[in-house]
């Protein structure tokens, strides 16, 4: 064949390019490459999407009423008390006055009601009394808390006061504790201030149960005893070393009088101030207010503990007073008790020692830091004998006070406990 022979890949016809040329010269449309408009989604489609929609919303609801049902059972679990609300606004001439706008000082009440199932810790007389008495000052900036403990054997003068129902108790000087057996918080409230000058703005009570629950909520306690605890009356039986305390064994903790220290009621407030100081550690440090799986028990086991004024019956009202708290560094926080020497006339009771007292009670009304020095407990345990029988009745005798006792100081760790470690 002589024809000329062809490139390859070009047909018969076409260009250099392989393009037709009538084709290429043809005008392009700019809407000819675009997908065509898309109609309304098929029944299928419109299903998943409705029932997508459906399925979040009901999530959402779920979840938002579950957080509501949480929040209105830990608000139901407060116990409110409006009377002594009520029995307080009638002596509204006779309380202090508020010196420093912003601090807060709530009392805390620690019942040893005997009745429900509180009665095997004893007979119920049908009364119930205070065991603890700690009076915590929140500085108005929030950057420090001091809790003052009060004897519940201190000798004080109590004031007429208004029981729930309208019988009346008359003035008295006797055992502190006994403003909380014959007429109850408010009295107890009065007879707080009366004795401090200190505004009491809220109170809370916690009963033995409600302290058992709140224990174990955290799952335990620390403590270290240098030798076995053993107390009948008060339920428990401790071996020496460190260990974790549950609700039932802190009970009998810090309800011991006669086991350890010298058997006195300021030996056992030493016991319960630093066992609220490791609880309030265990607290800050095992992430339990950052963790709500972890912070749920603890919220209902401490809510259903409490009887509050009606400052503070609420969640929303609790929470802000923690949030107001919980950044306050444990160094802040300072376990104190008030000071005081065995009572002149029965070294079995207690008496404020002056003019520290009146001092302490300044700083606190003035918001002004309490300087720790030497401890009343740390003098309670120099001074020996049961009660400070011996050394702290003949110092009582002469005048004098106990070495130290001048002076409050932080909880020392009590005799019977092991030593800090360095």
């Amino acid at each position: 064949m002589t024809g000329r022979p062809t490139r390859r890949g070009l047909r018969g016809g076409q260009g250099p390019r392989g393009k037709d040329p009538d084709v290429s010269e043809r005008p392009t449309d700019p809407e000819a490459d675009q997908p065509p408009p898309s109609g309304p989604p098929a029944p299928r489609q419109r299903r998943w999407l409705r029932w997508t929609a459906v399925t979040a919303s009901v999530l959402v609801l779920l979840v938002a009423g579950a957080g509501w049902v949480l929040y209105e059972r830990l608000n139901g679990n407060i116990t409110t008390d409006s009377d002594t609300a009520e029995l307080l606004r009638k002596y509204e001439a006779e309380r202090p006055t508020v010196l420093v706008k912003g601090a807060q000082n709530i009392l805390l009440i620690g019942s040893d009601d005997r009745g429900g199932p509180n009665g095997r810790y004893g007979r119920d007389r049908g009364t119930q009394r205070s065991d603890t008495a700690i009076v915590l000052h929140l500085s108005r900036d929030r950057d420090r808390a001091t809790a003052v403990s009060i004897p519940r054997d201190l000798m004080v003068r109590i004031p007429h006061c208004e029981r729930p129902g309208g019988k009346r108790q008359r003035a008295t000087f006797g055992q502190f504790n006994h403003a909380f057996e014959k007429a109850g918080a408010a009295c107890t409230i009065r007879t707080v201030e009366q004795l401090t000058g200190v505004r009491i703005d809220h109170h809370m009570i916690v009963d033995f149960e409600g302290f058992k629950r709140l224990v174990n909520a955290v799952g335990g306690v620390q403590v270290c005893l240098a030798a076995p605890m053993r107390d009948a009356k008060a339920r428990v039986d401790l071996p020496a070393g460190r260990q974790v305390l549950d609700g039932e064994q802190a009970l009998g903790f810090v309800r011991a009088r006669y086991t350890l220290g010298n058997g006195s009621d300021t030996q056992r407030i030493a016991r319960q101030q630093a066992f609220m100081s490791s609880l309030v550690r265990k607290v800050q440090g095992s992430g339990v207010l950052l963790n709500p799986t972890k912070l749920y028990p603890v919220l209902d086991a401490a809510t259903s503990a409490l009887t509050t004024d009606p400052g503070l019956d609420s969640l929303r009202d609790l929470y802000n007073l923690v949030r107001g708290v919980r950044d306050i560094p444990s160094d802040k926080v300072d376990f104190l008790t008030v000071p005081r020497r065995a009572y002149r006339h029965d070294a079995a009771r207690d008496e404020l020692v002056q003019p520290d007292a009146d001092r302490l009670f300044a700083q606190l009304r003035e918001d002004r830091p309490v300087t720790p020095r030497r401890s009343t407990i740390e003098a309670a345990d120099n001074a020996g004998g049961k009660n400070g029988t011996k050394a702290d009745k003949t110092d009582s005798a002469l005048g004098g006070t106990p070495p130290g006792a001048a002076s409050p100081g932080p909880a020392p760790t009590a005799r019977g406990l092991c030593e800090k470690r360095k």
